[in-house]
């Protein structure tokens, strides 16, 4: 690996620590310029040289006038940094630009070494994730994860002094893991910690992390500005609310109702018991029956607001679906089109250097995050920090986050309402027929469209994050839910006497709702989870189609999640060389219950022709095997349609079932799926 490449993993180890400090258990030195270093250390130039620098392994970072980063100085290094809202996005947003000029990576080395140690710790990491994701010449730069930089933003901080005494005192062989506790968060007796094992999920709130890390609000342009992100952001905030939706039917429980009516009390308390790694105090809590009514932070400008601003801004989104056009600022109308209407308005939900008219419509999602997750101290007088909502990397844990993204969700669905349903031309493949469809664990023992849920115990590395702590690895053991891997068989006739190209759309709905009332076919389209989706070419005859779930076009797999990426760098093990954006393979499926859980599997083969856009992607290539919810790097969306197609439109009132949708075509095939949970643990091999 090359001493700039070597230099990045420095910078985002261990962050708190001075960069001069030894990295990887003393072997690796950062050779800084003197004048790099802060106040407090360059009086001790020669004896940190001295002192530290007998590590084997020296980057020698090239000597650079020091870059004007006062700018980003508004935001105080033990200060918060809070990612919604639009003054501190501002900030990013230039520093990304900053590392997005230097003309190569050694120059960017050394404008981000003489960073580090002076701005806020969550802000700098933010923007140099945000820099060598997106540059040509360092986005193959193995990036860790949050988890790693800050894994007190993601588990209990009474681990730590274990995980620390772990290191301090024992040697690396005879080191074992620290557990953590599967729930902490709050008592058995709160109704919502039936959830927490999906809420609290460490791969599920990197996802969430990773995607708008992939998918920035401001910086430069041109990383902005990806294909269909307005579209993706609608989209993807939908598949975490269906599949959380589908985890409380599991538990007997209701969808969420949305948070539709701010002026009223939220009954949702939340006590995350995490620390905000910046400030080194923990997240603040919120007590049942909060209210909310404004937010105004005197050393956050923008991050202020009204309810009364956001109703105003909401009615205007919603006046916008009626009218079926966007108001542009100079006061020309944007149209919202059948193809690019929904794009369009996830910019406008969303705020970013893509959104139109802004004075007129807003900041209506990241306000909402704000508003909320400063509800405990609106005015700042207490000094408090925001709660786990109002942060990309932890929002996803609060229940108020689905009440939230309930109510956005139903006023994008209030816009795919007004389309017309989808044609016959549009949704059939004459000649093309789905003859049967199954599933069966890999094993080949399991009955068939029988699916297996159960406890698995893992571990992940926390070490790197351990300021001032243990060298090499310190491990932690957690339970998450886990599913046994399967394959779909898929047998397709094509009639034609020629070959033929298909995408393969693969869906899971649940049948039942939490109290055990069958969902109508108009709510359960909404409900409907993205499992998989690809191309297959169709020859003559029957085909038979084979695909595991671990080939999934929506996830990751562990490795990418949760394997230390330093690690990944060492010769033999390029394979893991990826970028980190998709859902957790092991949440692909809800959890089912014990006597089985019946849910509809269906299958789709939609024509190529309809289909295709102007790009050729290999999905065994780089990032390309989770594009479902991340898009593809540097390229065009890989599909036509609209996301969730076909099911993102309203049907004819006549259809009232899976089965009378999926019956109305030969290239579709509903078949009825159940998944049962044994209540059993199991470690990771």
């Amino acid at each position: 690996m090359t001493d700039w490449k070597t230099g990045f993993l420095c910078l985002m180890t261990r962050p708190r620590e001075p960069l001069f400090y030894p990295k990887y258990g003393g072997q690796t030195y950062m050779a800084l310029p003197e004048h790099f270093l802060t106040d407090r250390y360059r009086p001790l130039a020669p004896m940190i040289s001295k002192r530290f620098g007998s590590a084997p392994n020296h980057v020698v970072v090239k000597s650079i006038d020091p870059p004007d980063f006062t700018y980003a100085l508004e935001i105080p290094r033990n200060g918060n940094y809070n990612t919604f809202s639009p003054k501190h996005r501002n900030i990013s947003g230039k520093l990304v630009q900053d590392f997005m000029n230097a003309p190569d990576p050694e120059i960017l080395l050394s404008m981000a070494s003489y960073a580090r140690d002076r701005l806020n710790p969550l802000l700098f990491q933010y923007a140099l994730t945000v820099a060598l994701l997106h540059r040509k010449d360092t986005h193959d730069v193995p990036v860790l994860s949050l988890l790693e930089m800050f894994p007190k933003r993601f588990v209990d901080p009474l681990l730590f002094p274990q995980l620390e005494e772990e290191g301090f005192v024992v040697d690396q062989p005879q080191r074992v893991a620290i557990e953590i506790p599967m729930v902490y968060s709050a008592s058995e007796e709160v109704l919502e910690q039936r959830l927490a094992y999906f809420r609290e999920d460490l791969g599920i709130n990197l996802h969430h992390w990773h995607w708008h890390i992939t998918y920035p609000v401001e910086g430069p342009i041109e990383i902005v500005r990806k294909d269909r992100r307005g579209e993706l952001f609608y989209y993807m905030h939908r598949q975490i609310l269906v599949r959380y939706i589908a985890e409380r039917f599991c538990h007997h429980m209701p969808p969420p109702t949305s948070l539709d009516n701010l002026r009223e009390p939220i009954p949702e308390a939340y006590f995350p018991k995490l620390l905000n790694s910046a400030l080194n105090r923990t997240f603040a809590g919120r007590a049942e029956n909060a209210v909310i009514t404004h937010v105004n932070r005197p050393n956050d400008e923008d991050s202020v607001a009204t309810v009364l601003e956001i109703e105003n801004w909401v009615n205007r989104f919603k006046e916008a679906v009626t009218n079926g056009y966007v108001l542009a600022e100079d006061g020309k109308h944007i149209p919202l089109d059948d193809t690019t209407g929904i794009d369009l308005l996830g910019n406008v939900m969303e705020n970013s250097l893509l959104s139109p008219n802004i004075p007129y419509y807003g900041n209506i999602h990241s306000m909402l995050h704000s508003i909320i997750g400063f509800v405990h101290d609106p005015d700042n007088l207490y000094l408090e920090g925001t709660g786990v909502i109002g942060d990309i990397a932890t929002s996803i844990r609060d229940p108020i986050f689905y009440r939230l993204h309930t109510f956005v969700d139903d006023l994008f669905e209030d816009y795919m309402k007004k389309l017309a349903p989808y044609t016959s031309k549009q949704l059939g493949y004459p000649g093309v027929t789905i003859e049967d469809v199954s599933v069966q664990v890999s094993n080949g023992k399991a009955a068939v469209n029988r699916l297996l849920t159960f406890w698995q115990r893992s571990q992940v590395d926390l070490g790197v994050g351990l300021d001032f702590g243990p060298t090499g690895n310190v491990l932690a053991t957690f339970t998450h839910l886990q599913h046994a891997p399967f394959v779909y068989r898929i047998n397709v006739m094509n009639d034609s006497q020629k070959v033929r190209r298909g995408t393969v759309r693969i869906f899971l709905a649940p049948i039942y709702n939490g109290s055990g009332e069958a969902i109508q076919f108009n709510q359960q389209r909404r409900y409907v989870i993205e499992l998989d989706k690809f191309t297959a070419t169709l020859t003559p005859g029957i085909n038979n189609i084979v695909r595991r779930s671990d080939e999934s076009s929506v996830t990751i797999p562990f490795e990418r999640a949760f394997r230390r990426q330093d690690i990944a760098t060492m010769p033999g093990t390029e394979s893991f060389r990826f970028c980190n954006c998709g859902w957790p393979d092991h949440m692909l499926i809800p959890q089912g219950s014990p006597h089985g859980m019946p849910y509809d599997l269906f299958v789709m083969v939609s024509d190529y022709k309809q289909d295709a856009v102007n790009v050729n992607f290999d999905e065994h290539v780089d990032c390309n095997d989770s594009h479902s919810y991340c898009g593809l790097r540097d390229q065009f969306y890989p599909d036509r349609r609209t996301m969730g197609f076909p099911f993102d439109r309203v049907v004819p009132k006549e259809i009232n079932h899976m089965e009378d949708f999926a019956r109305s075509f030969s290239n579709m095939k509903r078949t009825v799926v159940e998944i049962r949970f044994t209540n059993t643990t199991i470690s990771k091999v």
